[in-house]
């Protein structure tokens, strides 16, 4: 998959990922790895850090009974409205594609 491409999904996903449910950056990772298993930490670490640097998310220190503090994302009143943008776009996208005549 066209690396820009699969940026901008991933982005997506996170995004609706979080919006579901606040979570620890590593539960994240793995739960999203089971859809892009050639995708590696590193890379949505990156995203994650992206999307937080441009207010997207918001992180927090959990609590945990054992062990260091976790730091935990949710997503941000902006990050709901970018990610409604992409859904937008993403369907936007399809339905071109589909016209043309390229089927999934």
């Amino acid at each position: 998959m066209n690396a820009q491409i699969k940026k901008g999904i991933l982005e997506m996903c996170l995004l609706h990922v979080i919006s579901e449910k606040e979570m620890y950056g590593y539960d994240i990772m793995k739960k999203m790895s089971v859809y892009f298993p050639e995708v590696n930490e590193s890379t949505f670490y990156s995203i994650l850090r992206r999307l937080n640097k441009e207010g997207a998310t918001e992180t927090y220190l959990g609590d945990t009974s054992n062990g260091p503090k976790r730091k935990y994302y949710r997503i941000t009143k902006f990050g709901l409205e970018k990610l409604e943008d992409d859904i937008k776009s993403w369907k936007q996208i399809n339905n071109i594609v589909e016209a043309i005549g390229i089927e999934r």
